[in-house]
């Protein structure tokens, strides 16, 4: 799960819908790469945090939580 990624999107209003648009993909995958079941894309990786997060390190956003 990837917690710092999901904070700081909650914290800036981004809905999964609104990633899910930007990234080009469902709600459901949005909600399955957030939870760790399946990957993100380099190229979606760039957009989230060029578009979307650009004050935050990709090390910080995409860091996974303990034991996930």
């Amino acid at each position: 799960m990837f917690e710092n990624l999901i904070f700081e999107l909650r914290r800036k209003g981004i809905t999964n819908k609104a990633l899910a648009a930007l990234i080009n993909c469902s709600e459901k995958s949005v909600q399955n790469k957030l939870s760790g079941v399946t990957e993100f894309t380099l190229s979606e990786i760039l957009l989230i945090q060029e578009n979307l997060l650009p004050e935050f390190e990709l090390k910080y956003l995409f860091k996974r939580a303990e034991g996930a």
